[in-house]
C-alpha cells in the first residue's frame, strides 16, 4: 500500500461514534448547511418504509433536525414502493418527472443524477432502499465529516457485508472486480473498504461537476472522478457497522461486473468497447442457452451544465 494511502487511512477513516449527534447539530447550525437524503428505489416495498420512518424519527425531529429533505426517487416500481415511502413520510418523485425534456435511461446512476435536480441540500446523501435492519448511523455517520470538516468533500460508508449467515462474504463484485481494478490502476483508492457501496454523501458543489454513469458503474465512476477532481485528502470513509440487503444472483452480478469494468476502461483510456455486450449462459431443459445483454455505455454529463439546473440555482 502506498504511504499516502496509509496516512489517509489514519487521518480520513472514522467510526460513526466519533461524531455524536450533538456535535453534528452544532456544526450544522453554525454553518447553515442543509442536508438532503436520497433513496433511489425500484420495487423496494418491503424495506423502503422502514428506512424512511427511521430517518424521519431519528434525524428529522424537532430535537434532532439533522436532515432537511428526504426524497425517494422511484425509477418505475411496479409494487407499492411509492405509496409505502410516501406514507412513511418521504417526498416521492418519479424519475421521469425530473428533467422530463430528456428521456430517461434505465439504471441506478440515472436516478442519482436526476436527484440533483430534485433536491436542494448543500450536502446530498445517497442510501440504497433495500437495506434491512437499517440504522440512522448510515446517514449521520457519512454526513458527519462533511458538516465538521470543510476539507472533506466526499464520504463513503464502510461496513461488514454478510452473505446470508456467512460473515464478510458479501460484496463479491467488489472483491473480484472493483478492488483489483482500483489497486492496479488507482492505487490511491486502495484504502476504501466498500468502494461500490451505495451509501455515500458529498457536497453538491462536487457532485454537480461530475459525470454520472447511468448504470451499475456509477459508484466506481464517482469515486474515481472525485479523486481526480478534489484529491485523496478530500475523500473519507466512516464505519457504520453491518449492511444487510437483498443479494443478486450470479448472472446479475456478472452484468454488474461488466458495467463496472466498462466504467473503469473509459476512465483509463477514454476509448470505447469494441463490443459493449456480455454473453452469459443459462441452463434449460435443452441444455445451456446463451443470453446476451447490452453493457451500459451511457453517461450523463455534469449536472452543472444542464440549463434547467443552472436556471434553478441562478434564481
Amino acid at each position: 500500500m502506498l504511504e499516502e494511502v496509509e496516512r489517509w487511512l489514519a487521518e480520513r477513516s472514522w467510526s460513526a461514534a466519533d461524531r455524536p449527534l450533538d456535535v453534528l447539530l452544532a456544526a450544522k447550525r453554525d454553518s447553515g448547511t442543509t442536508v438532503s437524503v436520497v433513496l433511489p428505489a425500484l420495487n423496494e416495498e418491503p424495506t423502503v418504509g422502514t428506512i424512511v420512518a427511521t430517518i424521519r424519527r431519528e434525524l428529522m425531529s424537532a430535537a434532532v433536525p439533522l436532515v432537511d429533505e428526504l426524497v425517494v426517487v422511484d425509477s418505475g416500481s411496479t409494487d407499492r414502493t411509492a405509496e409505502v415511502a410516501a406514507a412513511a413520510g418521504a417526498r416521492v418523485v418519479h424519475r421521469d418527472e425530473v428533467l422530463p425534456s430528456l428521456p430517461a435511461l434505465p439504471g441506478k446512476g440515472e436516478v442519482l443524477w436526476r436527484s440533483l435536480l430534485a433536491t436542494t441540500g448543500d450536502i446530498v446523501c445517497f442510501v440504497d432502499a433495500d437495506l434491512r435492519e437499517f440504522s440512522a448511523d448510515f446517514v449521520s455517520g457519512i454526513v458527519g465529516p462533511l458538516l465538521t470538516d470543510p476539507g472533506v468533500h466526499f464520504v463513503k460508508a464502510m461496513y461488514d457485508r454478510p452473505l446470508g449467515e456467512a460473515v464478510g462474504q458479501g460484496g463479491r463484485v467488489t472483491e473480484l472486480v472493483a478492488r483489483p481494478l482500483l489497486n492496479l490502476h488507482w492505487p490511491q483508492l486502495a484504502g476504501f473498504v466498500q468502494p461500490l457501496g451505495g451509501e455515500y454523501a458529498a457536497r453538491r458543489s462536487l457532485l454537480e461537476q461530475l459525470p454520472f454513469p447511468v448504470g451499475y458503474g456509477v459508484e466506481l465512476g464517482l469515486l474515481v472522478d472525485a479523486l481526480h477532481t478534489v484529491g485523496l485528502g478530500a475523500l473519507a470513509q466512516v464505519d457504520v457497522g453491518v449492511r444487510k440487503h437483498r443479494h443478486q444472483d450470479g448472472r446479475a452480478l456478472g452484468r454488474m461486473a461488466a458495467a463496472i469494468y466498462r466504467t473503469a476502461q473509459l476512465r483509463l483510456a477514454r476509448g470505447h468497447l469494441v463490443r459493449p455486450a456480455l454473453t452469459q449462459f443459462e441452463r434449460t431443459p435443452e441444455g445451456f442457452v446463451p443470453r446476451t445483454y447490452a453493457v451500459d455505455t451511457e453517461e450523463r454529463p455534469p449536472m452543472a451544465g444542464i440549463p434547467e439546473y443552472a436556471q434553478r440555482h441562478a434564481a
